[in-house]
């Protein structure tokens, strides 16, 4: 599997998830303490982001950070 793939692997399941608990990018971005643009990133598989910022996504979602590499 390539960068790539991982990345926006990562992304959709990061936006399934924000969009299961109906929050908008920028609730999950408050929770996460990140910015609505970086969420929009990341969740379009834009940036290739650090291990430090997945984990404040998943604190922000409350969920597990290695949940949110399922399907990679």
């Amino acid at each position: 599997m390539n960068k790539e793939t991982i990345i926006k692997q990562f992304g959709v399941n990061v936006r399934k998830l924000r969009l299961k608990r109906r929050w908008t990018q920028e609730q999950l971005a408050q929770h996460a303490g990140l910015t609505p643009n970086f969420i929009g990133f990341v969740e379009r598989g834009e940036r290739n982001i650090t291990l430090r910022n997945a984990v404040k996504i998943a604190k922000g979602l409350n969920y597990p950070v290695h949940k949110l590499f399922e399907g990679i």
